[in-house]
């Protein structure tokens, strides 16, 4: 059965700090470029960052650039986001899954037709 779990989520205050575990089973990270994905309320999905085949290059979105780290252990088949220094408009719910064309990168993330199904996400809150 594929499927992701994502989870590490939580309520942090500005300038705080957050790991976010991606758990896939199913299938092999390190044969797919993985992705960290948000949706922040009212707001379209948007990419957060990426990493090739667990442990290749790696991409972050400006916005988030500088703050966060990819990272894939593909012993344990488990992809992770770093993330430091959050701000108010980290606030989303985070999702993982594989890479997709841009261009479908858009709307509602669990609506996207992506290569896997989507988890539940992991809410990251940041507020004081």
């Amino acid at each position: 059965q594929v499927e992701v779990v994502e989870s590490g989520g939580g309520l942090v205050q500005p300038g705080g700090s957050l790991r976010l575990s991606c758990a896939a089973s199913g299938f092999s990270l390190s044969s797919f470029v993985m992705v960290w994905y948000r949706q922040a309320p009212g707001k379209d999905c948007e990419l957060v960052a990426s990493i090739f085949a667990g442990s290749g290059p790696t991409y972050y979105a400006e916005p988030v650039k500088g703050r966060v780290t990819i990272s894939s252990d593909n012993g344990k088949n488990t992809m992770y986001l770093q993330m430091n220094a959050l701000k108010p408009e980290d606030t989303a719910v985070y999702y993982c899954n594989t890479a997709m064309p841009i261009t479908s990168i858009r709307g509602i993330c669990t609506a996207i037709g992506a290569q896997f199904p989507w988890g539940q996400g992991t809410q990251v809150t940041v507020s004081s």
